[in-house]
């Protein structure tokens, strides 16, 4: 059995006892010998800090904890690092959400122009952590579920010296839905970048079943976060492929934009909510374990992905996991440093790609091609603090593209998160 030391940064996250969760039902293979939970939020920190800890000790699982507002403290040491911070919390995420609905755009936590600010927010953020890991424990894994994780992802593994893989629930999500169809033994074959991605075969004895799951419209569960507008069989007919729902903001992209509009509250509002509802869950000291109500906070399965992803490294497992990693050749169409997000073997010396069949699929091709391209625009931005790199970055963007949509949503989502965005002030500072 292998012990490990973890660090959780942004241990505040209502998430978190799902994370500590999947470590009780790992417990056979995996040993905490110790933990620290880092927030700079007192409150929730504690509150939920004091929650894991109970389901810890209920666990019989005994093991050093730390809780602590220091970086450098919790780091120390660690052997894996897990990361799930929110730079300027879910008032931030609020704005992300509501200004661009001013300029008829899609605001959104992850995509378009909303996932854009919370990334220029989080690099900056990101790159002091790196430089820390690298200073107190360059061996260590960090494993990212930060959003935007894409572009989070891209910066730490084209910029840093961090042995890095970004993950997200939504492929663990929709592999398990397929197979509930397709059957366990079926062949899977999942492309793309995190939240633009795509199931593009699936075979059992070799024969193809992807065919006919698009004829029925077939297509996995939605998550919380996502007003669910279905995908016409229309649409998957042309696109010859399963989409995740994050693409409805792609494909039914008037429609989304109608929702957001006309909604009473904003998701980062009902998220305000939920979070308060749960941290008075996790307040009473008689409660020992994750309340149901954590997965209205669309993180279903979080936990079985982070754990298994660490216990795969820690035991040399040499299993598969969709995560995001650099392409290295896999897909003959993206570059070898583009991080994307595929299938690949997990173990002591982390994740190498499982090879993927060439794909003449043009709509995918071009889509993630494009995407991509502002992705790395994104990570430019963030770190040059020039307006130019992030204009460019916008107008590359299908769900921006519009010159002076862009420049003014842009203008005044930036004095909107002034606070977070010190690069782009850098003048005023002097």
């Amino acid at each position: 059995m292998k012990e490990i030391n973890v660090a959780v940064i942004g241990s505040g996250s209502t998430y978190c006892p799902e994370l500590v969760d999947g470590f009780i039902k790992a417990r056979g293979s995996l040993k905490l010998k110790k933990i620290s939970f880092m927030d700079i939020d007192e409150r929730k920190r504690n509150i939920v800090g004091s929650l894991c800890v109970r389901m810890l000790k209920k666990a019989g699982i005994d093991c050093e904890i730390l809780l602590t507002d220091d970086l450098d403290e919790a780091l120390k040491g660690a052997d894996f690092v897990v990361t799930q911070i929110r730079v300027g919390k879910l008032p931030a995420r609020h704005l992300d959400e509501t200004i661009p609905l001013k300029y008829d755009l899609i605001g959104q936590e992850t995509t378009g122009i909303g996932g854009f600010f919370k990334a220029l927010r989080t690099i900056p953020v990101m790159k002091n952590i790196c430089d820390r890991i690298t200073v107190l424990c360059p061996d260590a894994w960090l494993i990212n579920f930060t959003n935007p994780s894409g572009i989070i992802s891209e910066f730490v593994q084209n910029h840093t010296k961090v042995k890095n893989i970004g993950l997200c629930n939504v492929p663990i999500n929709m592999l398990d839905d397929t197979r509930e169809i397709s059957g366990e033994d079926s062949e899977i074959t999942y492309i793309g970048l995190n939240h633009l991605s795509w199931i593009t075969s699936v075979k059992k004895n070799g024969v193809d079943l992807l065919s006919e799951m698009i004829k029925t419209g077939f297509s996995p569960k939605v998550m919380e976060n996502i007003k669910d507008d279905g995908f016409s069989l229309e649409t998957l007919a042309a696109i010859k492929a399963i989409p995740s729902s994050y693409l409805q903001y792609y494909y039914c992209r008037n429609a989304k934009l109608e929702h957001l509009k006309s909604g009473e509250k904003s998701r980062a509002q009902v998220c305000m909510e939920i979070e308060e509802q749960l941290l008075e869950m996790y307040s009473d000291e008689n409660l020992v374990e994750k309340p149901a109500l954590l997965d209205k906070r669309g993180g279903h399965k979080y936990s079985l992905a982070a754990v298994s992803l660490i216990d795969a490294i820690a035991n040399d497992k040499q299993n598969v996991h969709v995560v995001n990693i650099k392409n290295n050749g896999t897909l003959s169409f993206m570059e070898d440093d583009d991080v994307v997000e595929i299938a690949a073997v997990v173990g002591k010396d982390g994740a190498k790609p499982v090879p993927v069949e060439e794909t003449d699929n043009r709509h995918i091709i071009g889509l993630m091609r494009i995407v991509k391209e502002y992705e790395k625009y994104a990570v430019k931005a963030a770190m040059s603090g020039s307006d130019t790199d992030a204009l460019n970055a916008l107008l590359v963007h299908p769900l921006v593209g519009d010159w002076e949509k862009a420049l003014n949503c842009f203008n005044e989502m930036k004095e909107a998160h002034k606070k977070y965005l010190p690069q782009f002030f850098k003048d005023e500072q002097v």
